[in-house]
């Protein structure tokens, strides 16, 4: 009997004819998933569909009625608090608004490609449109699940790739030169090790491996609870610290508590808007472009590919979940590209024959073009 309890409810999860059947149990506990699962069993054998909900009232079930029970059953169980926060404003601005009085059976293509036309009139940009329809598209999958409603095909609308802004070598020094005290550290810290600015806000002493001179990724700092949370992905990384960001943080070690705290603000953290702030007032005074924080952690990612570190070392030191997030900074080293063409070139030919030259041309061209 395939029974299992998931975030309090007991489920039947089971197979028949090469077909996966996965629903919640009408009665909570082990003996009536039990039940549960023999009667859908019967019901396949006969021949019945059990895709649908026998209760046509669940499937009648207003979508603004569901949206707020999976919201509270499903996204505050499995969601941190900022993607919880990011969720429920995207139920509450736009998704019931406009889905709100449908019945859950009645939402299908065609009200999703109204929903995508009135976002495109409004003039949302593709990237807000599609971070909506990934909401709903969760939403309505659960209640596939839960009331055995259809699930409609949901298309996401075509994004531009983002821009990556990033700091110049020159700039980067230019930037420090301006700024001094726990600033300069954070700043520093931010350019050689490509953190986030909650994980570094929130950075913890204990963090810190001295004898192996690395820093744990274990924490991002919550404005919103004032709180540590999990940093993004929930993924713990260990970034190897580089001989100057060991050196100023060494000289004011501790054992514990939090590695950056505001002076003017009872040694608490540094909030997100005192950073952004701070950060805006050193490019001010260096005659930079405003930048944030998150062009610091380009800038880390930028300069690694810039100097041919594959991008699947890139990823593991920024964290990333997919390498086709990480994909973006490839574009950033033209030097390699135009190693691989001048490798094509006669008067730049190694051998005259197919066979493995002795060294690596590549790397001594990207090594090359880099000087």
């Amino acid at each position: 009997m395939a029974v299992r309890k998931l975030k309090e409810s007991w489920w039947v999860d089971f197979r028949f004819n090469y077909a996966r059947y996965r629903k919640r149990s009408p009665d909570n506990s082990r003996a009536g998933a039990l039940a549960f699962e023999a009667t859908l069993r019967q019901k396949l054998a006969r021949g019945e569909r059990i895709d649908r909900s026998s209760d046509p009232a669940q499937q009648e079930q207003a979508f603004e009625q569901f949206a707020w029970e999976w919201f509270e059953q499903y996204v505050v169980a499995n969601n941190k608090f900022s993607e919880q926060y990011a969720k429920q404003k995207i139920l509450a601005v736009s998704l019931i608004p406009f889905f709100g009085k449908m019945a859950l059976s009645a939402i299908g293509t065609y009200r999703i490609e109204q929903y995508k036309a009135q976002q495109v009139a409004k003039g949302m940009l593709n990237k807000t449109i599609n971070n909506r329809l990934t909401v709903l598209s969760k939403c309505l999958r659960c209640a596939h699940e839960w009331r055995g409603t259809e699930m409609p095909t949901i298309k996401l609308l075509r994004c531009l790739p983002p821009k990556t802004d990033y700091l110049t070598p020159a700039e980067c020094e230019l930037l420090l030169s301006h700024a001094s005290g726990q600033l300069r550290e954070m700043v520093l810290l931010a350019l050689r090790t490509g953190m986030r600015q909650g994980e570094i806000r929130g950075l913890q002493w204990s963090s810190i491996d001295w004898q192996n001179r690395s820093v744990s990724v274990r924490h991002s700092q919550y404005d919103r609870k004032r709180m540590l949370v999990s940093p993004k992905n929930n993924r713990e990384r260990h970034i190897p610290l580089d001989a100057d960001v060991y050196e100023v943080l060494f000289r004011r070690k501790r054992a514990s508590g939090y590695v950056f705290t505001n002076p003017n603000r009872n040694n608490e953290p540094f909030t997100s808007h005192r950073a952004e702030e701070d950060l805006g007032i050193i490019c001010k005074e260096g005659q930079i472009r405003r930048i944030t924080w998150h062009v610091l952690r380009h800038t880390f990612a930028t300069q690694l590919t810039l100097r041919g570190v594959p991008v699947t070392v890139v990823k593991e030191l920024l964290g990333h979940s997919s390498i086709t997030t990480t994909m973006r900074y490839s574009h950033v080293a033209p030097c390699a590209l135009r190693s691989a063409i001048e490798m094509l070139n006669p008067k730049n030919a190694q051998i005259e024959d197919f066979g493995q030259p002795v060294g690596n041309p590549w790397r001594q061209l990207v090594a090359t073009e880099i000087r």
